[in-house]
């Protein structure tokens, strides 16, 4: 059992694909096939059940790919410690969003940078949905959520907070000074809201869908684009609070008078049962101390 047949198992196993196995280990299709044919040959079992153009893992497979990750995660600690690394290194590649990415996480960037430079953070704009799936397929290593749901079948989650949510419009708004709104008056106006995919916006969505009809909300590509907008009076939008703090503070938006009957979380996720590397693990134990609901809700100045 060779260690190169170790790494191309675990990436077939983890993309379940041949051809984007090949393509990400910089191989030929015909020599990752011979690869786990000499694996199971090896070994005296089959690794994968081939079904047409589509594989998935033997039970045989699934317990190898257990030993596999733990291997290869200690000759990665091995390498580091031979070469002479005396601390935290490599590269992890996040799932996240802008809502987080922007507000949330500035603190726990800044903590790696200063304390653990070599290791390298990979940021990978993502709608949670797909940032579930490339957990589960290994091409992310960890992901943030925010979702309403908080458990997710092939994942491990931590819940950092509960993220509060507010309607927002701009001071001149029709529907600003008002004391109370029902689902009619919002039914009425603009929405601004991010792509669907992003769960608080489908929420949303959902619970206007009675009064509103299939009446399209108006998509921005960026939480910041939807605050111009808003601010310039093209509508209201549904947002999380910690991103319009500043401008709620300035006078620049007014909150409106309606509490969302959903709740959502930020969450963090990896792949269940996966071997912790001492950076993901180091990742995880920092962003549950800084990112949780006992935190800030602004990056220190």
């Amino acid at each position: 059992m060779e260690l190169r047949h170790l790494v191309t198992f675990q990436k077939v196993a983890s993309l379940l694909s041949f051809t984007r196995a090949a393509q990400e280990l910089g191989y030929a299709q015909s020599s990752v096939t011979t690869q786990i044919r000499g694996l199971e040959s090896s070994l005296g079992v089959e690794l994968f059940d081939r079904l047409g153009g589509r594989i998935r893992l033997t039970p045989a497979g699934e317990r190898l790919l257990e030993y596999a990750e733990q291997i290869l995660t200690l000759v990665e600690a091995a390498r580091a410690d031979v070469a002479g690394g005396d601390g935290p290194s490599g590269t992890l590649v996040i799932g996240t969003m802008e809502s987080i990415t922007s507000y949330r996480m500035p603190p726990l960037l800044e903590f790696f940078h200063h304390r653990y430079p070599k290791v390298q953070l990979a940021l990978r704009p993502s709608l949670c949905a797909e940032t579930r799936h490339a957990l589960r397929q290994g091409g992310f290593d960890i992901g943030f959520l925010l979702e309403q749901e908080t458990r997710h079948p092939g994942l491990e989650t931590v819940v950092l907070a509960e993220e509060p949510l507010v309607l927002v419009a701009a001071p001149g708004h029709p529907l600003a000074g008002r004391r109370e709104l029902s689902p009619v008056d919002l039914a009425a106006v603009s929405v601004l809201a991010a792509e669907a995919g992003c769960a608080y916006r489908d929420l949303f969505e959902a619970e206007l869908r009675t009064v509103r009809g299939g009446a399209p909300f108006l998509e921005f590509g960026t939480i910041e684009a939807i605050k111009k907008g808003v601010a310039s009076g093209l509508g209201i939008s549904l947002l999380p609070v910690v991103t319009v703090a500043a401008e709620l503070e300035k006078g620049e938006m007014t909150a409106l008078p309606w509490d969302a009957p959903f709740s959502v979380y930020t969450q963090l996720a990896w792949r269940g049962g996966r071997r912790l590397s001492r950076e993901l693990r180091l990742f995880i134990d920092q962003a549950k101390r800084l990112m949780r609901e006992d935190a800030p809700l602004h990056a220190p100045a």
